[in-house]
């Protein structure tokens, strides 16, 4: 059989369907699910910035944290991995350097930490997913 045989679209549709499930007929399960994968990211997430940040950054590394669960847009449930430094947005996107007197010399290019962690960490947290939803029919058969 070729690729052009399978249609995965409905089993992406199934699996968002059970996690629909999963929300609503287990909570707490979803909600230490979710809590545990928002570890896992804050873990690669400074695991990452220690990579790529060498500079003397403050606390930077201190601020990294992991969010509550919530519901993102009225209905969808999320968990964020942030940073609560206040100059953590200047190390992820950038910045002009400027001298006392106002005159800019450079700019210094951000290291995106969050983004690429984010994209590093997307196959494990699918995977997690598809084996939290194993889970979750295992105990529902039960």
């Amino acid at each position: 059989m070729s690729k052009e045989d399978f249609d995965i679209s409905e089993l992406d549709e199934f699996t968002k369907e059970l996690l629909e499930l999963a929300e609503e007929k287990m909570p707490n399960e979803t909600k230490k699910f979710l809590q545990a994968e928002g570890n896992k990211l804050k873990r690669l997430t400074a695991k990452k910035a220690k990579q790529l940040v060498k500079k003397k950054s403050g606390n930077y590394l201190k601020g990294i944290r992991r969010g509550k669960v919530y519901k993102y847009q009225g209905d969808q449930t999320s968990i964020r991995v942030y940073n609560n430094a206040p100059h953590a947005h200047l190390i992820e996107h950038g910045h002009r350097q400027v001298t006392e007197d106002g005159k800019e010399v450079g700019f210094v290019k951000g290291y995106r930490v969050f983004e690429k962690a984010a994209k590093e960490f997307e196959q494990e947290y699918i995977s997690d997913c598809e084996q939290f939803v194993d889970d979750l029919l295992e105990k529902g058969l039960k």
